[in-house]
């Protein structure tokens, strides 16, 4: 990790950012995608077939694609019919960096942060999209949590850091539930696709702090997070305090 002496002084517990990259360093195309592949082979796409698919091992959401269309196919099949589908639909709707994307990792260096960026697919994927804001990344840049799914524990253990030190920003229900298993900072920035169901899966997982937009996580939210995480605050203990706060 980078030696940064001013993180010290701006806040005191968090050392590292995480942040996903499909879906919040990049736009959501991945939810879009699932839909199309489930509905137009007759499935039902729902909160069920999000949570079996999203942030889970590629060879994993094959697996629960394939459960959920009424057709038989098995995981290896649904993957390899995923990826064609996706190749084509990037051709008429190519992957864009998120509104704001540049800011929010220039504001995490400046609050002090070393950053990480992490996501399922390989690095060639962040060198592609994200290649130009590579320095503002903390080498190795990009981790790809593919075999270790959801992978905060892994990401962690690699900067040689207490879990509570290192925060998460992502877009996924079950990424959210890892966080708060082992009392890890997060912040939601759930899809806004309209058939997603992981703003109401975050909210039911306890997350206090969901973002519409990346230029909702600014220095007054840093210090509140840093804060929860010094004084071990981030989670609701009980479940009727699970209410996020909406920013």
């Amino acid at each position: 990790m980078t030696d940064r002496p001013r993180l010290l002084r701006l806040l005191r517990r968090l050392r590292v950012a995480a942040v996903n990259i499909d879906g919040v360093l990049l736009d959501d195309t991945f939810s879009p995608l699932i839909h199309q592949f489930v509905t137009r082979r007759g499935g039902t796409y729902s909160a069920d077939v999000e949570r079996s698919v999203f942030s889970q091992r590629q060879a994993d959401a094959g697996r629960a694609m394939a459960a959920v269309v009424p057709q038989a196919m098995t995981g290896e099949e649904a993957l390899a019919a995923y990826f064609e589908e996706r190749a084509a639909y990037l051709v008429d709707h190519p992957v864009e960096i998120t509104a704001g994307a540049g800011p929010l990792l220039e504001r995490l260096r400046a609050a002090g942060l070393d950053v990480v960026c992490y996501g399922g697919l390989a690095k060639s994927h962040f060198d592609e999209q994200l290649g130009a804001y590579e320095h503002l990344f903390t080498p190795p840049h990009y981790i790809c949590t593919n075999d270790v799914r959801p992978g905060l524990r892994e990401i962690t253990a690699h900067f040689g850091l207490d879990h509570g030190q290192v925060l998460f920003i992502d877009d996924v229900a079950r990424v959210a539930e890892a966080a708060r298993a082992i009392g890890a900072p997060f912040i939601g920035h759930p899809s806004r696709f309209e058939h997603s169901h992981q703003a109401e899966l975050m909210r039911q997982a306890g997350v206090r702090h969901l973002v519409g937009g990346l230029d909702e996580i600014d220095d007054a939210l840093l210090r509140t997070l840093d804060e929860e995480a010094t004084t071990g605050t981030l989670w609701p203990t009980r479940a009727d305090e699970l209410v996020p706060t909406t920013r």
